[in-house]
């Protein structure tokens, strides 16, 4: 049996608020039920992700242990976009290492961690593009940043993304690329200059 429940806020978040879930970044709490499981009463925050056209249920038992937190403050804000003008800090490591902490730092769901990987992943005009899954990651990163950003300023995600930009370009205008990184790209890269390769010599043939 599932009852919305009348009282609008349980530990510490209410209903229409807007937080952060470090899988899915910014949702909105649209109403509290209880739920009653083998007997026991179990009180849950409904969470809606617009984005993802996804619900979630969340214990509230379990808020703390998920990791669900309220909207970054503003100094939090202004640290985020510092940080994307910063020097890209790019590991001497494999790139299959890089990318399982590229994708701990945006679900961790710690603004300035998601933000370091906007800054170590962005490719400038004049730089080499960036291959197929580091723009996944990046895309990624960029979309949970900006999300929190727009929510906080209450300005469309569209100009966030611009704010974010615009900051971007901000940071020095070479950053080396590590001989490890040169040496190791990603799979899926690697298999596309095999292919061009393979056909390069059937028509030299």
């Amino acid at each position: 049996m599932v009852l919305t429940k009348k009282s609008q806020q349980r530990a510490g978040f209410k209903t229409g608020e807007f937080i952060v879930y470090p899988a899915h970044g910014v949702g909105k709490i649209s109403s509290i039920e209880e739920q009653e499981i083998a007997g026991m009463s179990l009180e849950l925050l409904v969470i809606n992700f617009e984005q993802d056209k996804l619900t979630l249920r969340v214990p509230v038992a379990k808020i703390k242990s998920v990791g669900m937190r309220k909207l970054a403050g503003e100094a939090v804000l202004e640290r985020a976009i510092s940080t994307v003008k910063g020097r890209a800090r790019i590991k001497r490591t494999m790139w299959s290492r890089r990318a399982q902490e590229y994708e701990a730092k945006i679900n961790s769901g710690d603004l300035v961690l998601i933000s370091e990987v906007v800054r170590d992943l962005f490719r400038s005009a004049d730089q080499p593009e960036q291959s197929y899954s580091e723009r996944q990651l990046f895309e990624q990163a960029m979309d949970r940043m900006s999300r929190e950003i727009a929510t906080v300023k209450k300005i469309t995600i569209t100009e966030a993304t611009q704010l974010i930009e615009s900051n971007l370009a901000l940071r020095p205008s070479k950053t080396t690329k590590p001989d490890a990184e040169k040496a190791e790209e990603p799979a899926a890269d690697a298999s596309d200059a095999n292919t061009k390769t393979t056909k390069g010599k059937e028509a030299a043939a």
